[in-house]
């Protein structure tokens, strides 16, 4: 099948919806599909093999956040069967439904809701009542990362009636990528950290964008465990900010920004790891990619009790879910974790390993070629 995936933001910038993008669209490569990636140019625009998959960056002639405007961006779509829009994608909509005019076949996947305040706020659900309703209620098919926040999520009343189209499919991880045994320094020594402090780590985006994140209601947390190091892994231009943070909060030399970590290195990370957090404190977080790495790894977790966060999380089991924006909950969390046995450690591990071992990519992405078989079928029979 020729396949193109539209995407607003894609490797090598980091974040959720574009490495799900290419783990989806490399594995596709690898089944046969002839698939293409199109995505905004954040330095030089053109064609190019990314990950075994040939994308095409395009210049945005203006962008607001991840969303970018793109030039000509309907004209990469041509003779491709099925266009899969990842969304949001402000910007992307129009390109999608020409495509569909054309005869191709449309899939969307809502990675997330978009939640701003003010004029952006304004904006965003003008967008989302107008081009976001047109293409989402166009598809074929129209994927959710859990049925859990498919129920909550504010696009919700622009479904209606649409439900037999709309379906659940989970993000994935490689299994064997995480949990594979590497040699890695010993990252007391490599940051600075107190030596034997039990090491929390903390894996996002530190960009506006997903300012969601929680990481100041994690180091405020962090303030309560004296005896706890953080380690945060990533990068942007609220880093500096934090690190002030963390310096009023008396956390100096217990808390190590690592900045952006090579995909070979972050394995390791995880694996030298105590516990992760994931202390998201809006719906801007769907799924939480990290979970399922952190797990694939053995290395346990703790989570907002958000909507679709909680579907990947075996609370009791394999982490700990909490109320999001309370450090003093999150505290009493990680702090819950870190007592417990080694024993008890290792066996939050086994059963995290193998609950990421049902979201193996391979599978996640067997199931993605059904519902573009569904979606080329059903696009053929209303044409025909």
């Amino acid at each position: 099948m020729r396949i193109a995936h539209l995407t607003a933001t894609f490797p090598p910038y980091r974040g959720g919806t574009g490495n799900v993008c290419l783990a989806q669209a490399s594995e596709l490569v690898r089944r046969g599909h002839d698939t293409l990636v199109i995505t905004a140019a954040h330095a030089a625009a053109g064609r190019e093999i990314y990950g075994g998959v040939t994308v095409v960056r395009v210049r945005p002639i203006a962008r607001v956040g991840n969303a970018p405007l793109l030039p000509g961006l309907a004209a990469t779509l041509a003779g491709r069967e099925l266009v899969h829009l990842h969304y949001p994608f402000y910007g992307g909509e129009l390109a999608a439904l020409a495509a569909q005019q054309r005869g191709a076949a449309l899939v969307v996947t809502y990675h997330q809701d978009v939640i701003l305040g003010g004029l952006l706020g304004a904006a965003e659900w003008l967008l989302r009542h107008t081009l976001g309703r047109a293409v989402l209620r166009a598809a074929e098919r129209v994927l959710f990362t859990s049925h859990d926040y498919a129920a909550a999520s504010h696009i919700r009343p622009l479904l209606r009636g649409r439900e037999a189209q709309t379906h659940a499919l989970p993000n994935g991880v490689d299994p064997q990528r995480f949990a594979s045994h590497r040699s890695h320094a010993d990252m007391h020594t490599r940051y600075h950290l107190p030596a034997g402090a039990p090491i929390v780590l903390l894996v996002a985006g530190l960009d506006r964008p997903h300012a969601f994140k929680g990481v100041t209601v994690f180091l405020e947390a962090l303030a309560q465990l004296p005896y706890a190091a953080a380690l945060i892994v990533g990068d942007g231009e609220l880093r500096s900010g934090y690190q002030q943070h963390a310096a009023a909060l008396g956390l100096r030399g217990r808390v190590a920004f690592a900045g952006r970590v090579s995909d070979g290195d972050l394995p390791g990370y995880y694996q030298s790891a105590a516990l992760t957090v994931l202390p998201s404190t809006t719906m801007g977080e769907a799924f939480g990619l990290v979970l399922l790495e952190s797990l694939a790894a053995g290395t346990p977790v703790v989570a907002s009790d958000l909507p679709g966060v909680r579907t990947v999380v075996d609370h009791g089991r394999d982490g700990l879910l909490v109320l999001p924006g309370d450090p003093r909950v999150l505290a009493g969390a990680i702090g819950a974790l870190l007592s417990s046995s080694a024993a008890g450690r290792r066996s939050w591990g086994a059963r995290g390993r193998a609950r990421a071992a049902t979201y193996d990519w391979l599978r996640v992405v067997g199931d993605l070629e059904r519902v573009y078989g569904e979606a080329h079928d059903a696009r053929r029979r209303r044409r025909s």
